[in-house]
């Protein structure tokens, strides 16, 4: 049974078994309820209702109450398709160490209308009620009962880490998912991590969550999901930037991963808007990531240059994804990039900027594997992918991505460069892997048509560690000073 939700379901390897008891695991405030409830309206017909029981938790008129402000939540299916009931009362009245008068409700139920989903919100508490031999014996016949309607069975109850791995209810269980929260700065964190799943290939690891308008969101962690072998496309894309396939042996190879280096204000942005429009004008779909720059300011950026991509983007043929550096975490990144390749439609893609995202989202540690797993996933799906990393404006100039620049097939660098009327730019081909590449640095500048690459300058000094670049030729430096 699919949970509604398609990467929830993608990490649990493919939805709810049929007649399943699954326990839900998770301090207050981690999202069990609105993941259950949104569940439940996900699968809930006139036919195959969703029941949700409630022990001594919130009244339902709260329950109900907070559910009005997510767009799952349909208020005019109540009762017909998903019902509320409360057990408060039963639990009270019942003797001592007995469930019996509560698993007899949730066993009647289950056999007379036949639910596709059953809730018990919470089933921490009834160990308030009974022995923990009493309470293996109750869910023992609950779960063995219920599974003859083929219902799902969702318990939820604030379990710590450490209580699943000793409590009967988890030795019971089908399947036990344990969700967290994190306190963080600037945004704290959600986290849901598959702990048990029989008779699925689940995602491992923990995977980000997001409470929005829409409910609950599951980002899978890229890591857990395995790239298919990639075998590179014949052939070579045009970038669009006036002189720079010439350095690059005729444009960059299908598939590959280009890494353009450069400090503020050089012109990475604008080059990969030209990466861009080339591509819409190729007849190719593409796909920007941008972490600065909402959609109108690229348009507009765009537009100064003679690029109107406005069109692409309301037909569908340009996706911008702007994801505010106050909301960026890893998992955001790679399943915005995921779904944007869903269709097997995108060509191109622009992540801008990469260096500035890894530092934001603090998770050093996971680096060098995520970003792997994401290049990969890119290859994988044939599309092209150019990245923008920033490095410093003065100085020396240092690696953004430490140890990590070998995973890109391209790599370019753009740099100012003191000259003696002034500062300009100079770009380099770094590297290309299975190619050849000019060597030299070449002038650059931001012409009206966007970057422009100019003549190649004939020496350079401070190329690998000078505090700048300087202009020179072998016996008079770029001031007229004898050298």
């Amino acid at each position: 049974m699919s949970t509604g939700l398609a990467d929830l379901d993608l990490v649990l390897g493919g939805g709810l078994d049929r007649g399943s008891m699954i326990v839900v695991a998770g301090p207050p405030g981690a999202g069990k309820t609105i993941m259950a409830q949104q569940i439940c309206f996900a699968n809930a017909t006139p036919e195959h209702k969703a029941i949700y029981y409630t022990t001594l938790s919130e009244p339902h008129s709260k329950l109900v109450d907070h559910l009005r402000g997510f767009s799952f939540f349909e208020p005019e299916r109540l009762g017909t398709q998903v019902e509320y009931v409360h057990l408060g009362d039963m639990l009270r009245d019942s003797v001592k160490n007995d469930l019996t008068p509560l698993v007899d409700e949730v066993v009647r139920k289950s056999l007379d209308d036949q639910p596709a989903v059953v809730v018990i919100d919470s089933v921490k508490m009834l160990r308030d009620f009974v022995s923990e031999h009493d309470l293996r014996m109750a869910l023992y016949d609950m779960n063995s009962r219920v599974a003859r309607a083929g219902t799902v069975l969702l318990l939820l109850g604030e379990y710590t880490a450490e209580e699943t791995l000793t409590g009967v209810e988890f030795a019971l269980a089908d399947g036990i998912l344990q969700l967290s929260y994190e306190p963080r700065e600037p945004i704290d964190r959600r986290g849901l991590r598959v702990i048990k799943m029989r008779g699925a290939a689940h995602l491992a690891g923990a995977h980000t969550i997001h409470i929005t308008d829409a409910g609950f969101e599951v980002l899978p962690r890229i890591e857990s999901m395995v790239s298919a072998e990639v075998i590179p496309e014949k052939g070579r894309i045009p970038t669009g930037i006036n002189g720079l396939d010439a350095l690059m042996g005729g444009g960059i190879p299908r598939t590959d991963a280009t890494l353009l280096l450069g400090p503020s204000g050089v012109g990475k942005t604008i080059a990969g808007l030209r990466f861009i429009a080339e591509g819409i004008a190729q007849g190719e779909r593409c796909l920007y990531i941008s972490f600065q720059d909402t959609a109108d300011q690229l348009l507009t950026t765009a537009e100064k240059f003679g690029w109107d991509l406005r069109a692409a983007r309301d037909d569908g043929r340009f996706v911008i994804s702007h994801v505010p550096m106050g909301n960026l975490d890893l998992d955001g990144l790679s399943s915005v990039t995921r779904h944007g390749l869903a269709d097997g439609t995108t060509r191109r893609i622009v992540i801008d900027s990469l260096a500035e995202m890894a530092n934001a989202a603090r998770e050093t540690e996971r680096f060098p594997a995520y970003l792997r797993n994401l290049l990969g996933l890119i290859r994988t799906s044939g599309a092209s992918l150019w990245v923008t990393s920033e490095t410093r404006t003065f100085g020396p100039i240092t690696e953004p991505l430490v140890g990590l620049m070998f995973l890109f097939q391209n790599v370019i660098q753009i740099r100012y460069i003191e000259l003696c009327d002034g500062v300009g730019r100079a770009l380099n081909v770094v590297k290309m892997r299975n190619s050849r590449h000019d060597q030299g640095i070449h002038a650059c500048d931001l012409t009206d048509d966007g970057l422009q690459i100019q003549d190649r300058y004939d020496a350079v000094t401070g190329v690998l560690g000078w505090s700048a670049l300087r202009a020179c030729d072998k016996t008079v430096d770029g001031c007229g000073h004898e050298s």
